[in-house]
């Protein structure tokens, strides 16, 4: 097939941008390297590595005693981080391509984040992809440092509502909308609650609603970057010079992953080579309160299996909530239901002795070790989110988002840093979009080869 260039970030490039997964995954030896290939190289900004003048790995400690002195330390990592990536990617792309970089509109201190990288690199960033929520100030921020934005959306009426809010006054920066499926694609996913996560919708007529709002309100030409169970070009083919669709772009976020240049582990390099269909899964586990997709594994299998241990109670004999069941040290009293009184004491019996209340009026039993664990990871909470379920930080005034902590949930930065940096993949968060276990049966992946992030470009722009 013949793929033909388009207009990015003020340059022709090829139509194929590499997704920019959060932290470290994607970072400026591999977002270089895809651009010195052709193609829009991504790098992510969510808390970006740091290096000494040895090239050696700046740890991220955190030294702070509250919650919001920590928060203004992780700030400063990732500005820090950031700036050294983009110079990274830029020196690797030769001139060649576009560099991108990637943040969530949630993360803690996404606008301050943004605003230190993109002074403190000047010149070398051409493009800012933003997604995980509403970002409306993405416009306004890109444009103030002349840099384009691609808002990332799930739908055509959330572009609809950022366009009238915000992004109308600055169109001359908006370099393309991403169409991010929300069954599909790896990580964070905009699933809204009248979409069923489980019945997947045809991305076609989604995407060419999205096309229509645009032209209703005057960017028609600009591209849409298609995102999200993207691995052949061959099978998008009549999307490619669709009158109706206008000018796309492809994004892969899950191939990049297996190459040469790509930072993450052995170890979760080989897992992707032998992941089965059905190992990616949806869920909502999540401190963001969004679904994600990752590996299904023994990180999740915990996870499911505690919230499975969750029984609802009152703090008075309330209908069927009549039957007392002590809790804690100190043995007070909380009513559930009978049936649920015997759920618990076999809980209990199998040394799941730790009733842990939950937001949603629950128990959820655990042993004592996690509970340790659980609680720690709380108490040590840095402020990587907006607003965070787990830990109930918030980056509003009052520091709280006025809820209780849920241990359903995980410390997101905790074990992503882990996994990026070399932690045991089966006992960590692993982020992948749902085609991860083409990898097993593409041919050009056989023998367990791992290909260079140019081999890898060439393949998908010859169809593959």
């Amino acid at each position: 097939m013949q793929l033909k260039p388009i207009m990015l970030s003020g340059r022709e490039v090829l139509p194929l941008v590499e997704g920019g997964k959060g932290i470290a995954v994607s970072n400026g030896e591999s977002s270089g390297a895809w651009a010195a290939a052709g193609g829009v190289g991504t790098f992510s900004g969510v808390n970006a590595d740091s290096y000494d003048d040895q090239g050696n790995l700046i740890e991220q400690r955190y030294h702070g005693r509250t919650r919001r002195d920590r928060h203004e330390e992780l700030i400063g990592h990732a500005v820090r981080g950031g700036i050294q990536q983009a110079r990274v990617a830029y020196e690797r792309a030769n001139g060649q391509g576009r560099i991108h970089m990637n943040v969530l509109w949630e993360m803690g201190g996404a606008e301050r984040i943004l605003h230190g990288v993109l002074e403190g690199a000047k010149g070398l960033i051409h493009g800012v992809t933003c997604g995980a929520g509403m970002p409306y100030r993405i416009a306004e921020i890109s444009a103030a440092y002349g840099v384009y934005y691609y808002p990332i959306v799930s739908s055509a009426r959330a572009f609809r509502a950022l366009w009238k809010r915000a992004y109308h006054r600055h169109a001359e920066w908006l370099g393309g909308v991403v169409y991010e499926d929300p069954w599909r694609a790896g990580g964070h996913n905009g699933l809204s609650n009248s979409e069923d996560p489980e019945r997947p919708e045809d991305p076609y007529p989604r995407v060419r609603e999205i096309r229509n709002v645009m032209r209703e309100v005057g960017v028609g030409d600009t591209p849409i970057v298609m995102a999200g169970g993207v691995w052949a070009l061959d099978e998008w083919a009549d999307w490619l010079d669709n009158p109706e669709l206008g000018p796309i772009a492809f994004q892969f976020g899950t191939r990049p992953l297996l190459t040469r240049e790509s930072p993450i582990s052995d170890e979760w390099k080989q897992k992707l080579l032998h992941l089965r269909e059905g190992d990616v899964a949806l869920n909502k586990f999540s401190p963001t309160g969004f679904y994600s997709s990752a590996v299904h594994n023994a990180f999740l299998d915990d996870l499911q299996r505690r919230s499975e241990r969750q029984i609802p109670f009152t703090a008075e004999p309330v209908g069927e909530h009549e039957t007392p069941l002590a809790t804690g040290a100190r043995g007070r009293k909380v009513y559930v239901a009978p049936e649920d009184k015997k759920r618990a004491e076999k809980w209990i019996a199998e040394g799941y002795t730790e009733a842990m209340r939950t937001p949603d009026s629950t128990l959820v039993f655990v042993t004592p070790e996690d509970r340790d664990q659980i609680v720690r990871d709380q108490i040590e909470c840095m402020g990587c989110l907006s607003a965070c379920q787990f830990s109930n930080w918030s980056q509003n005034e009052a520091g709280t988002t006025g809820r209780k902590t849920d241990p359903r949930s995980y410390c997101i930065q905790k074990t992503l840093q882990s996994i990026v940096h070399g932690g045991p993949v089966d006992h960590q968060l692993m982020f992948a979009g749902h085609n991860a276990f083409r990898f097993a049966t593409d041919p050009f992946y056989r023998n367990g080869f791992i290909p260079t992030v140019k081999q890898l470009v060439d393949r998908i722009a010859s169809g593959a």
